[in-house]
Order: structure tokens, then sequence, then C-alpha cells
């Protein structure tokens, strides 16, 4: 884990042309994206890669690692869970997953553009001509010391996407080994439902617990009630969930 250090981030929302301002307080988020390996040794499955990050992993998968992670080490267990339905305990010391502001605050480390260095140098893409998601570690990382959080594959986090079209979509972020460097950017935002799974999606754990009960570092249960509640039309380029 790496020490990020407050500060203020900008998030955009191309599609609902929205900008905000995010002002977070120190956290905690992983070097490396969980790997297979670590998924293997924390929920007893196979791991035919260990070093890989570990993908076809849904949101709620995500979220009972986090648990499992906590347990372990004797945290505080961050989320509860009630079938689909998941509680983050904001107090909690455990591991989670980042918010979307922590993700690209984290992501950034200081940088302002569209990456914070060389894409080639720092991100497995397209370019790179995998098939697959490569080992961590094996691009440059930002001043943060975080390695592949743009390229190889996305990152779950724990904000909704859109609630007022998704529903319960949950919001990825960074971009995959094989997108197109348009793509892979430090503000793209794309997300799934909790249970979707795809073989260029992860995760990367965070921590961190604060004293506000219902919000949390660019989160709010009250603003994802009111996000939902939105009525109109849709946003130019956006399709609705069937």
């Amino acid at each position: 884990m790496a020490r990020i250090e407050a500060g203020t981030v900008a998030l955009h929302d191309a599609r609902r042309k929205r900008r905000w301002s995010v002002e977070l307080e120190p956290f905690e988020m992983g070097v490396f994206a969980v790997t297979q390996e670590q998924l293997a040794e924390l929920l007893g499955e196979s791991a035919t890669h260990p070093r890989r990050p570990a993908t076809e992993v849904s949101w709620l998968r995500a979220i009972r690692f986090c648990n499992a992670a906590s347990e372990w080490e004797g945290l505080d267990p961050v989320y509860t869970l009630d079938g689909e339905e998941v509680t983050w305990h904001v107090d909690a010391d455990g591991y989670r997953l980042p918010t979307e502001a922590e993700w690209e605050h984290a992501c950034r480390a200081g940088s302002t553009g569209a990456h914070y260095g060389p894409l080639a140098e720092v991100a497995w893409t397209s370019a790179d001509g995998v098939t697959a998601p490569q080992n961590v570690g094996g691009k440059l990382p930002n001043l943060n010391g975080l390695f592949d959080t743009l390229g190889n594959v996305w990152e779950w986090c724990w904000d909704l996407l859109d609630p007022a079209r998704y529903d319960d979509y949950r919001v990825f972020r960074g971009g995959g080994f094989a997108d197109e460097s348009w793509s892979v950017r430090a503000s793209t935002r794309r997300g799934g439902a909790p249970r979707m799974h795809h073989d260029d999606v992860g995760f990367r754990v965070a921590r961190g617990g604060f004293e506000t009960p219902d919000a949390a570092q660019g989160w709010s249960a009250q603003a994802d009630l009111e996000r939902a509640a939105v009525d109109g039309p849709l946003p130019s380029g956006w399709t609705p969930r069937a």
C-alpha cells in the first residue's frame, strides 16, 4: 500500500458535460492491482498466472475480497452485505474499493493531462499488441509509486455510474490492455452491473476510515439518492440499459 496525500481533484463526466471538484483526506492505495495469486489465497481459487491482475472479477466479488482481506489481517471489515445490497461503513479501517475521486487523485499523482507519463512507458494498451493482461509492475509507475493505474485492466471503484439511467451500475476506471489511447485516460469513466465480469476488468484496494457516516472522499449516500431521482433526456451518445 502507498500513502496518498490529501488534495483536491477535479472530476469530469464528459457525457453529462459536468465538472466538479472534491477535497480528499489522506488515504492508502494498493501499489498494484490485486493479482490472481492474492485472489486465490483469500477466496480459494486457482491462479493460472499468479502475477497478472485478477480479472473476470465482478464488483460484488471485489467487495467480498476486501472483507476477506480485512478479516485476514484482523481489521474491521468495511462492508456489510445483505444479499446484493452493500453498505459501506465509512469509519472502518479495513480494505475497500477506492471512491472514484480517490482513484483519479491517486492515478494523476499531481499531473493534469490525460496521462501521468508517455503512454507507451506507463500503460499496456492496444499499441502493445498483447492479447491478455500482463504481469503487474511491467511499466513505469506514477509519482505516487502506483503501477498500471492506466492500461492493463480497468479497475472497479465504489461509486455508482449513473443511478438515474443505469440503476446499480458501478464505475470502473483506467483502461485496459485492448483499449486504444483515446480511451486510456485518467478521466475516462465507464461502468457495469455489480455481477458483471470481463477479461479486462480487475480492481485495486484502498484503506482509510472517515468520521462522516454517510459520506466520504467525494461520495455520499444522499447524493446517490438525488442523482437517482433526476429525470430528463439522455445525454448525447448515452445508450440506455435494455
